[in-house]
């Protein structure tokens, strides 16, 4: 079984990484952006509270060929920080927190909780209610969107309607809370992500609730089924157009495969490619913006399941799997230069510290965990927030956006 619980069989698949035991591929998915890329194993309640994707019903639409929607005109964007802030910021006397977590070129710009919901017969939808970055207040504010995602600079946000898979985008501000502009699209979609420069969507279209358990006859089974995936709308805010690209969902066939309901759709560093998760490795598969397969981008090194960079700003160190301890080497030799003792290594805050996964205690329950800040050496530790138990339903995830 492959990973499942960073935020399961975010939390991430970014910690679902390689096919490890099942209580670091728990982990993996619990901390980073929703990416999509979920593991299931069957009867394991543990994958609910993981934030990771669960089986889904079958594709419903056929392949369409691309459309383009045009909104009147582009849409002008508040104009993000210069330079960004780098402070620290922790909260680690509220869980989930009430104060801008923070830490070098990263901040917590939003966090959601998971729970099932009734849909008919055996089937359950796993929904995700989301709290927000609000810039007025320097804390968090609970939405009732149905996905969120926040752009670079901590300005503006990507929100879906609460009802996924939905055929409204918005684009929020956050300063105001007011939408700038509603796109509406002519197939639903479940998840959004800001490109890298802050001016594109990518939006993920399925043909059903990507989240959708259906359980068996028998207590604690579930019936697998394929990705509602149908493909995807890149939307450039410049000229206010988005275009939709056909693109299925893999399954358990393919190769690589992946046998998850929820198969997001992520960036490359420069943004000018997109990825598909899998269930395995290699751990994505890569695509021109147009949806042509393609290989992968020179020169650039992936957080595993996560669409973070391993390689430090500098280039000059690279982050290492799932511990504990955890490891960073030297990018140009592989020499290790540091152990850090953690669980998960999940995005660098600068040249010598990286946003982690850590434990409570002595790490006798790897679940009792939250957010620190750790430098390469080891020598050094920074709690951001407050430790909490990520197997309980309800445990809050974050998503880290850079500032």
């Amino acid at each position: 079984m492959t990973r499942l619980l960073r935020d399961t069989m975010r939390e991430w698949a970014g910690e679902a990484r390689v096919p490890h035991d099942l209580a670091d591929r728990a982990l993996r998915r619990r901390a980073r952006r929703p990416a999509g890329v979920a593991v299931l194993a069957a009867g394991l309640v543990a994958a609910l509270i993981t934030g990771v994707a669960f089986v889904a019903g079958t594709v419903g639409d056929p392949p369409a060929p691309a459309v383009t929607v045009r909104p009147a005109g582009g849409i002008p964007l508040p104009p993000r920080p210069s330079p960004a802030p780098t402070d620290v910021r922790a909260d680690t006397e509220h869980s989930p927190p009430t104060r801008l977590v923070a830490a070098g070129r990263l901040a917590m710009s939003a966090y959601y909780t998971m729970k099932e919901e009734p849909a008919g017969g055996r089937l359950r939808h796993v929904v995700r209610t989301w709290s927000l970055y609000d810039p007025r207040t320097g804390g968090y504010e609970r939405t009732s969107w149905g996905w969120v995602d926040v752009a670079p600079g901590l300005q503006v946000a990507a929100v879906l309607e609460r009802e996924l898979p939905a055929r409204r985008l918005g684009i929020l501000d956050l300063n105001t809370r007011q939408i700038l502009k509603w796109f509406d699209l002519e197939h639903p979609v479940a998840s959004v992500t800001w490109s890298p420069d802050g001016t594109k969507v990518l939006a993920t279209a399925y043909s059903s609730h990507p989240d959708a358990r259906e359980h068996g006859s028998e207590p604690g089974s579930m019936i697998l089924r394929d990705s509602p995936r149908t493909g995807y709308f890149v939307l450039d805010l410049g000229t206010g157009e988005a275009a939709y690209h056909p693109l299925p969902g893999r399954t358990g066939d393919d190769v690589p495969s992946n046998m998850n309901g929820r198969q997001d759709l992520g960036w490359s560093l420069d943004g000018a490619a997109i990825w598909a998760p899998t269930d395995t490795m290699p751990d994505r598969v890569w695509y021109t913006l147009d949806g042509e397969p393609r290989d992968a981008p020179q020169g650039q090194r992936y957080v595993g399941y996560s669409a973070e960079s391993a390689l430090s700003p500098d280039g000059r160190r690279v982050l290492g799997p799932d511990g504990l301890p955890t490891g960073i080497t030297d990018s140009a030799t592989g020499e290790l230069v540091g152990r850090q003792d953690v669980l998960q290594l999940h995005a660098w805050a600068d040249d010598d510290n990286v946003l982690a996964l850590g434990c409570a205690g002595s790490c006798g329950d790897e679940f009792d965990n939250g957010l620190v800040l750790v430098s390469v050496d080891g020598k050094r530790m920074t709690q951001l927030a407050a430790y909490r138990n990520s197997n309980k339903e309800g445990a809050w995830r974050w998503i880290l956006t850079p500032r």
